[in-house]
């Protein structure tokens, strides 16, 4: 197990692990709000609200490959998840691969009402 200050604490149940990250993440943590929260989701694969916020994590702490695949897993979890398809594409354009990118924002606007973001 890991210790308090990254991934899942010892006494903690999975549900105030994934509190903690998202504290870590409201307050401006986003690398220790990953480490946590990448913990949860080794117990919680399938869990969309928390991927969210772990692609967030790994987004704007620039871990922009992790960020990468945990949005395709949202897409993979839900493909009509307009969020996560231009959660992919910002993340893909962070890395410069916009040509890779187009195809979610589209799939993004036609979900969506025609807004390309």
């Amino acid at each position: 197990m890991h210790g308090k200050g990254e991934g899942l604490g010892a006494s903690e149940s999975i549900y105030e692990s994934f509190l903690r990250g998202r504290r870590f993440f409201e307050l401006g943590d986003y690398r220790g709000a990953a480490r946590i929260l990448a913990s949860v989701a080794e117990v919680e694969p399938t869990n969309r609200t928390l991927l969210e916020l772990l692609g967030r994590a790994y987004f704007h702490s620039a871990q922009l490959r992790r960020a990468e695949q945990t949005f395709r897993r949202l897409v993979e979890l839900d493909p009509v998840d307009a969020w996560a398809h231009v959660a992919l594409a910002r993340a893909l354009e962070r890395q410069g691969r916009a040509d890779e990118a187009g195809p979610h924002r589209r799939l993004h606007a036609a979900m969506s009402g025609g807004s390309l973001d």
